[in-house]
């Protein structure tokens, strides 16, 4: 009787652990009938204009879902308002990975805050795709579970400058910038690319990211006398800067990076002064007739009937369509090891920007932008083709500190 207990026993423990097992091995974020995601994003604060991206996001993956999923899983997607504050990002970050569970971080606006997270999110082995910044800090050096499809700031900075130069015949430039890293990469994109044409900025103002005054900032700017002014701003400080200089009779040529392409709120905020500005842009126009974008815009109306159609807010699907299709290449063998290689599998990827091309040495897809300019009303002109910098990766870093 006592060797049968024992066989049953032995069973029992047996059946036990197959039981188990499936749990044990699971990889994290992902079930039968579920993909776990995660995104930050300013819904409040000083960029709450920017929080958008993280909407759009959900707006795609509502879509993806209604499609039926991606090989028989639904994502579920978790999103968090950090108030563009670094801090809050390191608690939300921490909530998703070890509460949720999640399988992978989308997109997430901003350089500090993202820096906040990226050696949290490395050690985790949580893979991050399109961060929804054009830090350098991505993609070099490359890292094993992060892919970056935002062109680099210092090249919508130098593509800028060029342009200024060269196609409008500026002669003083000067640049206001966020005093974070953010404007920092385009401060110095715009010094190097002037430097190969034989030119230095005329000043360099910078701005904390809390300021409401620029009065001070824009009698600076005035006084070097530049008859063109680069932004590396907030959306609300480019408002707020437009409005002091027209105050102060101050018309020089404004441009942007793509950080405040959604020309349509930027008009809107800046009460018609942003009319006349000229800036990047890596994805397409809100008017575009490209059939995704026309897909997206159904999706839009669809899922986010309230939300406006507008840069900021598809610029959330742009940054992660990459992730979609890293996810399909998987197939049902969804793990942290598979989607590595999937997603360094892609090559010219054509979503709604440039052509994105990834490998395990190459974390930044694409380098290419175009130029587009505000008109009456708020309307867009696309005023170039796709363009990339010839700038030096690795000159860019040193000058950088890095």
């Amino acid at each position: 009787m006592k060797r049968w207990n024992w066989v049953l026993v032995l069973a029992c423990a047996v059946l036990m652990s197959l039981a188990v097992a499936p749990s044990v091995l699971a990889e994290r974020g992902v079930t039968d009938t579920e993909i776990r995601i995660g995104q930050y994003g300013p819904q409040t604060g000083p960029a709450a204009l920017w929080g958008s991206v993280a909407r759009g996001t959900g707006c795609f993956f509502d879509m993806i879902n209604a499609e039926g999923g991606i090989h028989g899983r639904k994502i579920k997607y978790y999103l968090r308002d950090d108030g563009y504050m670094p801090p809050r990002t390191k608690a939300i970050v921490k909530e998703l990975v070890e509460d949720k569970g999640i399988f992978a971080l989308a997109s997430g606006v901003g350089t500090a805050t993202g820096m906040a997270v990226k050696k949290y999110l490395n050690k985790k082995k949580v893979p991050w795709v399109g961060p929804a910044t054009g830090s350098s800090h991505w993609a070099y050096p490359p890292t094993k579970y992060v892919w970056a499809d935002y062109p680099l700031y210092f090249d919508e900075a130098a593509i800028l400058a060029k342009y200024a130069v060269e196609t409008l015949g500026k002669k003083r430039i000067a640049f206001f910038y966020q005093n974070d890293d953010y404007g920092k990469e385009g401060l110095v994109g715009a010094q190097a690319q002037l430097e190969k044409l034989g030119m230095k900025l005329v000043a360099s103002v910078s701005v904390e990211p809390m300021d409401t005054d620029l009065s001070a900032h824009c009698m600076k700017l005035k006084a070097a006398k530049p008859d063109c002014v680069i932004m590396w701003l907030l959306p609300k400080h480019g408002a707020i800067i437009l409005g002091t200089a027209a105050k102060m009779g101050f018309k020089p040529q404004w441009m942007s990076t793509s950080t405040l392409s959604d020309i349509p709120i930027m008009y809107k905020i800046s009460k018609g002064l942003f009319k006349g500005v000229i800036l990047v842009s890596f994805a397409e126009l809100p008017d575009s007739k490209h059939p995704l974008m026309l897909k997206y815009k159904k999706a839009q109306e669809r899922f986010a009937p309230k939300e406006r159609w507008g840069a900021f807010f598809y610029a959330g699907i742009y940054f992660v369509e990459p992730m979609v299709e890293g996810l399909k290449r998987c197939g049902r063998d969804l793990t942290r090891d598979n989607f590595v290689k999937a997603m360094d599998s892609i090559k010219d990827y054509q979503g709604i920007g440039s052509k994105i091309s990834f490998g395990p040495e190459k974390r930044q897809g694409t380098r290419s932008l175009f130029l587009a300019k505000c008109l009456e009303g708020g309307k867009i002109e696309r005023i170039s083709d796709w363009m990339t910098s010839d700038l030096d990766i690795q000159t860019m870093l040193k000058k950088l500190g890095r």
